[in-house]
């Protein structure tokens, strides 16, 4: 049943995209994915498998991987600055891939989980409708928390299924942890 509507999502998907059709949430992602390609070329995403080196960078980032020789290194992280156009906020991110496919589901999940995360957070705001300057609410951090929480649960289930229909990644005998941070 599962296959099913897998293989289902999927054939609906490409009728929409071949009719021309895009969903809301497939305008939000084309946004976030267009906001995570400024922030690479104005160097506020960082990304690699091996050392960061923030020049311009006010913050400081610090990642050691000790790669081992008989294989292929899976770690890699993902730091970028200003995370959704707020110069406050920063999103980090480091991945330990495991199994056979490793390297290949982390540096997927690297690419995909920053701006997933974006899309869908501004989607959980915007379903919640969350005035950050109403004094009405009772408890905004806890509302705040449960937003991210929300938001994180979206994006990493929208990975596995991504991870599910690649062609180049068998994601049952693979896969990747997953340490991020919104600051």
């Amino acid at each position: 049943m599962v296959q099913f509507s897998v293989l289902f999502n999927g054939l609906a998907k490409n009728i929409l995209v071949k009719n021309g059709k895009k969903s809301k949430s497939d305008v939000g992602r084309e946004a976030a994915d267009a906001l995570a390609k400024e922030a690479r070329k104005n160097d506020l995403m960082l990304s690699s498998s091996g050392t960061v080196n923030g020049e311009r960078s006010d913050n400081f980032v610090s990642v050691f991987s000790k790669g081992v020789k008989k294989w292929v290194n899976q770690d890699c992280l993902v730091v970028w600055e200003e995370f959704g156009c707020q110069e406050d906020m920063i999103f980090c991110g480091i991945f330990d891939g495991h199994g056979p496919w490793g390297h290949l589901v982390v540096k997927r999940v690297r690419k995909l989980m920053p701006s997933s995360l974006l899309c869908n957070w501004q989607e959980t705001l915007a379903l919640n409708s969350l005035d950050l300057n109403s004094s009405t609410e009772p408890d905004k951090s806890l509302h705040q928390f449960d937003i991210w929480k929300q938001s994180y649960l979206k994006t990493c289930s929208a990975i596995d299924q991504d991870l599910e229909q690649h062609l180049g990644i068998d994601s049952f005998h693979s896969g990747t942890t997953a340490l991020t941070i919104v600051r």
